[in-house]
């Protein structure tokens, strides 16, 4: 098993989540964050640090998630590795809360 990050992180780029990884298996893209699944222990940690609630166990990822395992699986990689907490994003589609 490994953890998915989903569609509610695009534009609500929140990296609380990155900071308490302990193997540093999250990816910053410019608008969102990925799980690499070849990083990813299944720490659980994560999970609730996510205000989106947008990190899922690739085992329950929502029907209308499905595709993001494949997008984590594939992109991750390609993004540099972020394992600390920066402001933020707030971008046009963004139902998140607000800090």
């Amino acid at each position: 098993m490994t953890y998915v990050v989903t569609e509610p992180c695009v534009d609500c780029k929140y990296t609380d989540c990155a900071a308490v990884c302990p193997v540093e298996a999250f990816h910053e893209l410019p608008d969102r964050l990925l799980i690499n699944p070849n990083t990813c222990i299944d720490c659980d940690a994560c999970v609730p640090e996510c205000p989106v609630e947008a990190i899922y166990p690739d085992v329950n990822v929502p029907d209308e998630y499905q595709d993001w395992i494949r997008i984590n699986a594939e992109e991750a990689e390609k993004y540099p590795i972020i394992s600390m907490k920066k402001p933020a994003l707030h971008g046009p589609n963004c139902a998140g809360p607000e800090e």
